[in-house]
């Protein structure tokens, strides 16, 4: 069936649609975009990115950049999310990203719901925002797909982990590799990388 997207929740206002990627992964870093689309926006593949596939979101990436009014990704290291925990981490990469669009937002659409407030602009928290308004979910898309080929170069830095397969995330694999070699520079070391273990030593 396919997904009735909004193109906006105010009309005539000019929205910039906020959602992050890589908040439950055991490394790498959290990745968000901000995406301002046209009002008449149509593409009928757009949908959360976690509800489409790999190659679905490849395809979307280039439409969404070239149709996009404007766009802007950002990404939160590791090292910044031990040192002020995930929430606030997924909070600073969008902060980030709508800090480098080009195009001013006059409100934010922000996927979740909870946000810390960027300078003076309205924003509203939308819970499964992803699969409601088209500007979040093609922020999930480019949140997405920028941290997946950034953990693919780091899967030749850091070999061993799957990261080809499993993008950081805490799979059976990637909790195996843990264990057998340790965790990478990249790895978060506030994050229980084991079930038996709070913290093991980096390489």
């Amino acid at each position: 069936m396919k997904p009735h997207l909004a193109n906006y929740y105010e009309k005539g206002v000019i929205e910039a649609g906020c959602d992050e990627a890589g908040r439950g992964c055991l490394a790498g870093p959290v990745t968000a975009a901000a995406v301002i689309l046209p009002a008449r926006f149509n593409e009928p593949l757009l949908n959360d990115s976690k509800k489409i596939s790999e190659k679905q979101r490849l395809y979307l990436e280039p439409i969404i950049k070239k149709k996009a009014i404007a766009w802007a990704i950002a990404m939160v290291s590791p090292a910044e999310i031990d040192e002020i925990n995930i929430l606030n981490a997924s909070f600073l990469a969008m902060h980030r990203a709508i800090e480098k669009l080009k195009t001013a937002p006059e409100s934010l659409l922000i996927d979740g719901n909870r946000f810390n407030a960027y300078l003076s602009i309205p924003h509203h928290c939308m819970i499964k925002g992803d699969g409601r308004f088209k500007s979040i979910a093609a922020a999930s898309v480019l949140a997405k797909t920028h941290r997946d080929a950034y953990m693919q170069e780091m899967d030749v830095k850091y070999p061993g982990y799957g990261w080809l397969q499993n993008k950081g995330y805490p799979t059976k694999q990637h909790r195996a590799a843990i264990m057998k070699q340790g965790t990478s520079a990249i790895h978060r070391q506030t994050f229980r990388q084991l079930a038996n273990q709070t913290k093991l030593f980096s390489k």
